[in-house]
């Protein structure tokens, strides 16, 4: 946890109201989300007890398992899952531009894609060993299942992987964004309590927030006192209505609560660098889309060495990009980086715009600024630095002292002898400079997966899916 977000869930105690800590919202949030609230049965991994779901906030359709241990009514229970998201996914996929790319082939991009937003954590984990649980199957052999059953899984698997790339939006957990933009007076494992952290944001802490009969948990596991109290007795009846209604009792005020978020992040301006993030989305999810079109296998249970290699390298850089954009983006989020010393910020006062380096033909132009600060300048001479005022201009740091720091700007002027109207920041301008910069180190130089070392496994032997995969158990 950071100093900032410590000293804001100090506040938030103090005040007795959760406080921002953020400025503009950091996910992509759909025009046409879909809602996805998972239950499962207490005591299994995997077994699914009810889903509510839906695009329309006045039309949930509640999907309950009535008797969890019964394997038929769990496969029909995930085609009717399927039944509500696949149409929703592939609505997605028939609108397209073409993406023209350097050195390589264009694409085709889907225009929109899908979003699933889930309570929480646990939530995206539950739907990713759903995923796990069904993309296995057949609709022959030993485990028939419906048709769709199997597609839902890979999408469901797809999607719950994307969740962990750090800035993708297709799959949300409600509880992980408001906490990216709120901090409230609890522990980070109360905000998994999507009401008792929407009680902080709205109205202040309030202990109806924290009862089970008033606000059920918001899944995937249920209140034990209702498994003991309420479900049992219903599941021992047979009754296929008390069973549902039961459910729908512990699902309803989720739902609420959900539109509730959704609403919350909507009122926040979207960031700058949100978009450039959906693209990438946009981009994956229609990747997806073509490689199931064209029949490949579902989802190996692991990586190779080679492609676990190639996927955390990603997810680093990936994760170090979020990290600059987030900054860039948002002034509280800059903030943490000058209280580090890698970011300060202060009104300039005074330029040289015509300062250059060289003679002759190597002559630059290298505009000199000269910032007053009262922020600690950690950064050593040479630094090389950025700023969200002026992005993609690069500078570099000459001195800093006595609450001044002094600054030559070597990228981003324009290509005349003169800087760019506009390129070099004004007398009484406030800016902010930082080392946090997009510039990444490209991706590591790893083997063809058939050239795998002995020392990692060798070559990985082709993948084909087969009967054994279907004996995995659900739970």
């Amino acid at each position: 946890m950071s100093l900032l977000t410590s000293l804001a869930r100090l506040r938030a105690l103090d005040e007795g109201i959760a406080q921002p800590v953020a400025t503009v919202r950091h996910c992509h949030l759909s025009a046409r989300p879909m809602v996805f609230i998972p239950l499962k049965l207490s005591g299994e991994a995997a077994a699914p007890l009810a889903a509510m779901l839906g695009s329309d906030r006045e039309r949930p359709r509640l999907l309950a398992v009535t008797q969890p241990r019964n394997r038929d009514l769990r496969f029909a229970w995930a085609a009717e899952v399927a039944g509500m998201l696949l149409p929703y996914i592939e609505g997605f996929m028939n609108d397209t531009e073409t993406v023209e790319r350097r050195n390589t082939d264009p694409y085709e991009r889907a225009i929109d894609a899908p979003q699933l937003i889930v309570p929480n954590q646990a939530g995206v984990a539950f739907s990713r060993l759903l995923g796990r649980s069904t993309r296995f199957r057949s609709a022959d052999g030993p485990y028939p299942v419906p048709e769709v059953v199997p597609l839902l899984g890979r999408w469901l698997t797809y999607l719950g992987e994307r969740a962990a790339y750090p800035g993708s939006s297709l799959m949300l957990a409600a509880t992980e964004e408001l906490g990216r933009h709120w901090a409230s007076g609890q522990s980070s494992l109360e905000d998994a309590n999507l009401a008792a952290l929407l009680g902080w944001i709205t109205d202040g802490p309030s202990d109806a927030a924290e009862d089970p009969l008033i606000w059920p948990p918001a899944g995937p596991a249920t209140d034990p006192g209702f498994d003991a109290e309420v479900l049992a007795p219903a599941m021992d009846s047979e009754s296929a209505e008390r069973v549902t209604e039961a459910l729908r009792t512990q699902l309803e005020p989720t739902w609420r609560l959900m539109w509730q978020a959704i609403d919350l992040l909507a009122a926040l301006p979207e960031g700058t660098s949100v978009a450039q993030r959906w693209e990438q989305d946009r981009g994956s999810f229609s990747a997806m889309a073509v490689h199931i079109a064209e029949g490949a296998p579902p989802q190996a249970r692991r990586d190779g060495a080679v492609g676990a290699a190639a996927k955390l390298a990603r997810m680093e850089r990936a994760q170090a990009a979020y990290d600059v954009q987030r900054a860039y983006d948002d002034p509280l989020v800059m903030a943490e980086y000058r209280l580090t010393g890698e970011a300060f910020a202060g009104e300039v006062v005074e330029t040289v715009p015509d300062n250059t380096e060289g003679e002759g033909r190597s002559r630059k132009l290298r505009p000199l600024v000269v910032i007053k600060t009262d922020d600690p300048v950690l950064l050593p001479p040479g630094a090389s630095l950025g700023t969200p005022q002026r992005r993609g201009q690069g500078a570099e740091l000459v001195e800093a002292g006595q609450g001044l720091a002094t600054l030559k700007i070597t990228k981003g002027m324009g290509r005349g002898k003169t800087a760019a109207p506009g390129a070099v920041p004004e007398v009484g301008e406030r800016v902010c400079y930082t080392s946090l910069t997009d510039d990444f180190q490209g991706s590591p130089a790893l083997p063809e997966p058939e050239a795998t070392p002995w020392t990692h496994g060798g070559p990985p032997l082709e993948y084909v899916p087969d009967d054994e995969d279907a004996r995995e158990e659900w739970s």
